[in-house]
């Protein structure tokens, strides 16, 4: 693993597109931001992983949470990220709703 704080690992494990490193270094963070949590979803959906079904319901519940967002971009959100990764975008601009 390359030396530097998780965070940064995290961060080049995205551009890298390397799943198991973004994994491991966001299990050393105190709390993966939301935003972050998509890259990971997006990376899960990218690999075919087995896990992204479990990790994207946790990923809406969170967005549901945090962002306090209404009915209607609720199942906008949910039927994005049906479509990871090609909808990431547009679930991006939605973690950024307050």
């Amino acid at each position: 693993m390359s030396p530097g704080n998780p965070y940064s690992r995290f961060r080049e494990a995205l551009v890298t597109r390397d799943l198991a490193t973004a994994l491991a270094a966001a299990d050393e963070l105190p709390q993966l931001q939301l935003a972050d949590a998509l890259e990971v979803l997006v990376l899960l959906a990218q690999a075919g992983d087995p896990r992204f079904e479990r990790a994207a319901a946790l990923w809406v519940g969170r967005l549901l949470v945090e962002n306090r967002i209404d009915l209607r971009d609720a199942r906008f959100a949910m039927a994005m990220v049906e479509r990871l990764p090609q909808c990431r975008d547009a679930l991006h601009r939605l973690t950024h709703q307050r």
